[in-house]
């Protein structure tokens, strides 16, 4: 505490009696007043400031107390005549210093799931992936739409639950399989045709219920018709090729190396975020190991796995899958944020639910067809 925290220095007479009378040169405060009003005079208690609140000071409001007289009684208060006050502790003297404080380990970075789980969860799902597609077409076809019957009912369950919305289910569930099916059976014209069945069913469905928030539920009802069962119809189309499953193959190899390099890169050496209002998890550095990853999957699928294909395709069709991979979960971490929700659900440990590996996947399906139709022809 300074000094200019006790206030002035004192005049003589103001601090009390004296025996040995006025200092001789000291010049009046004030009004001139004789002995006996002198000793008529009290000392006046000096309060000193509190310190605030949140600084380097103890909050206990006794120790505030003890830097000043604040009662008449207290001894320490009285000051003989012609002396400054007596400081608790001098200017000169060094404060106590708090003990240094060790550093705080370092934290190690954490991947923020099971990892253990989530790679034996995706070696389940890549075993039964890959068995049905290279065994019977027919029965990968079915896998897939389980998987989107499954994804709508994650999607409408969290729509009602954290908004309100109600799409209809039912309608969805019947024609985003059927969708699937069709564009197996009939291609383009098929998944088309059966998108456009199952908007309208969704819109008569709705009808049954009171009319008060149908515009919302039919409009959140044929959003989820399009962003799963339609866009997983291409991966059904990409089938129907004479190299139809090693198409399917590169299209899964080039999502998964594209998510892992993104990982990898992104958590050794991620600093920029990409996108920290949407997913405060993906960095640039991660961008570009998903790049760089899936170009070179890419260099390698369409030279040993693609009939007629190339490296160089391979390195346009690995920047593509890259970027549409990296958009749809983008696109997926934007509706969760707006549901305020981390997971779409829980049916797969260490990944969440279903929707929660199908984002990447949907908006990448129908980049891989086009390309693969453009670069060696629909086979």
């Amino acid at each position: 505490m300074n000094d200019s925290s006790w206030g002035a220095p004192p005049q003589a007479g103001y601090w009390g009696p004296s025996e040995q009378g006025p200092v001789q040169g000291a010049g009046p405060a004030g009004p001139t007043y004789d002995a006996h009003d002198a000793q008529q005079t009290r000392p006046m208690p000096i309060v000193p400031d509190e310190p605030a609140h949140g600084g380097d000071q103890d909050d206990d409001p006794g120790a505030a107390r003890l830097s000043g007289p604040l009662f008449r009684d207290d001894p320490s208060s009285t000051v003989p005549l012609g002396e400054p006050p007596h400081h608790p502790q001098s200017p000169q003297e060094p404060m106590p210093s708090a003990a240094p404080q060790p550093a705080p380990a370092p934290q190690k970075k954490s991947a923020g799931r099971d990892l253990g789980a989530a790679i034996g969860v995706g070696v389940g799902l890549g075993v039964v992936i890959v068995a049905s597609l290279f065994v019977v077409k027919a029965v990968f076809v079915g896998v897939v739409a389980v998987a989107v019957v499954v994804g709508l009912w994650e999607l409408t369950s969290r729509l009602e639950e954290r908004k309100g919305i109600k799409a209809p289910l039912v309608p969805l569930a019947l024609g985003g399989a059927a969708m699937v099916v069709a564009g197996y059976v009939r291609g383009a014209e098929g998944a088309w045709v059966a998108m456009a069945l199952t908007a309208l069913a969704v819109l008569v469905w709705r009808m049954t219920e009171p009319p008060e928030g149908y515009l919302k539920d039919v409009t959140a009802g044929v959003f989820a018709a399009f962003y799963v069962p339609f866009l997983a119809t291409f991966v059904a189309m990409m089938l129907t090729a004479d190299d139809g499953p090693r198409r399917v193959l590169t299209f899964l190899l080039l999502t998964v190396v594209s998510d892992t390099g993104a990982y990898a890169i992104g958590w050794r050496f991620g600093k920029n975020k990409l996108a920290p209002r949407i997913s405060p998890g993906k960095t640039r550095e991660g961008l570009f190991g998903a790049v760089t990853f899936a170009m070179a999957a890419g260099a390698l699928c369409m030279q040993f796995l693609i009939d007629g294909g190339s490296w160089w395709q391979g390195l346009v069709l690995g920047l593509a899958v890259a970027a549409s991979a990296t958009l749809g979960d983008l696109g997926e971490s934007m509706i969760k944020r707006d549901l305020g929700i981390k997971d779409m659900g829980t049916l797969l440990p260490g990944h969440g639910g279903i929707m929660d590996r199908l984002d990447s996947l949907l908006p990448t399906a129908p980049v891989v067809w086009l390309l693969l139709v453009i670069f060696v022809g629909s086979g």
